[in-house]
């Protein structure tokens, strides 16, 4: 099995079963919105952070993609020349 989904044989034709889907992504959207609820609970110095650690998993994750595996540190510091928060 692929690891990504750009390396199926059938990308970027591919099919899904909309009734296996639903309850999943679902499940998914009620956890987003605890979360989120649990977020706006968070003083705006944890939220930021927060965000900042949620779009550095973003940069890693697309790097991985792209076949480049990059240094969470790197990216870190990569940020205008701070260190992490």
């Amino acid at each position: 099995m692929a690891a990504y989904i750009h390396q199926r044989k059938d990308w970027p034709k591919f099919h899904w079963n909309n009734g296996a889907l639903a309850g999943q992504l679902a499940a998914v959207r009620h956890r987003q919105g605890r979360l989120l609820g649990r977020m706006e609970a968070l003083g705006f110095d944890l939220r930021a952070e927060a965000v900042l650690q949620n779009l550095t998993e973003d940069v890693l994750k697309s790097s991985e993609i792209e076949g480049e595996l990059l240094d969470k540190e790197g990216v870190w510091t990569g940020r205008s020349g701070k260190g992490p928060l």
